[in-house]
């Protein structure tokens, strides 16, 4: 019946805040973990998506009413832009350009941050992840520059692709994100007091920038 309800314009509300033990267990939780798998296979074409549904997949194991509800609101986003896509238009200039964000502590259960990143290739975009760090940011610093190397490997990894089916992209690839700390944190090459508790797999961006 979802169908029929209310037209909704984003997935989730602004600052939608949601935990593990909070509201009622659900009888069943094939119904919600079947819906969940199926917006996950949806977000492969659908980047607006792709935080909301990875939000809700992390309460698989045990979802309770919340969840379901959080769930649901998405699947009536879905339903009011059925007329929304990816345009890929012909003719248009070939550039790589990607994009970097993440939150603090958004998870209110482990409070670790989520990072993310796009990229778009001519008209639109070709590449998103939205994904859950796998250790606590002790700063916004600290969670966006773990953010910049998530997408830095991305860059890696689609400028090799691009290589093999089209031709080799010569000049270095923007990202861009809105944290000049990390920015700044990026470039030097110098390892300051504060950043010494990183884990050294983080540093890849740092190095990938001095490489240009």
């Amino acid at each position: 019946g979802v169908n029929k309800s209310k037209h909704c314009s984003n997935p989730l509300e602004a600052n939608f805040k949601i935990r593990s033990d909070e509201g009622k267990l659900l009888t069943d939780p094939r119904p919600y973990r079947a819906l969940v798998g199926s917006l996950i296979y949806l977000t492969i074409t659908r980047s607006d998506i792709s935080f909301s549904v990875g939000v809700i997949s992390r309460y698989m194991q045990e979802p309770r009413k919340p969840h379901l509800e959080a769930a649901k609101r998405i699947l009536k986003y879905v339903n009011s832009t059925c007329d929304m896509g990816l345009l890929y238009k012909k003719g248009a200039e070939f550039s790589l350009l990607g994009f970097t964000d993440a939150d603090l502590g958004g998870d209110l259960d482990d409070r670790k941050s989520t990072s993310g990143y796009v990229f778009s290739c001519g008209s639109t975009c070709v590449s998103w992840c939205s994904k859950k760090q796998d250790s606590v940011s002790l700063s916004t610093t600290e969670a966006e520059y773990k953010a910049s190397t998530l997408a830095a490997q991305e860059i890696v990894w689609l400028r090799r692709l691009v290589a093999d089916v089209f031709s080799v992209i010569h000049k270095p690839t923007k990202l861009l994100g809105d944290n000049q700390s990390a920015i700044k944190l990026a470039i030097n090459p110098v390892c300051h007091a504060r950043t010494k508790h990183i884990e050294i797999e983080h540093h890849f961006i740092r190095e990938k920038v001095l490489d240009g």
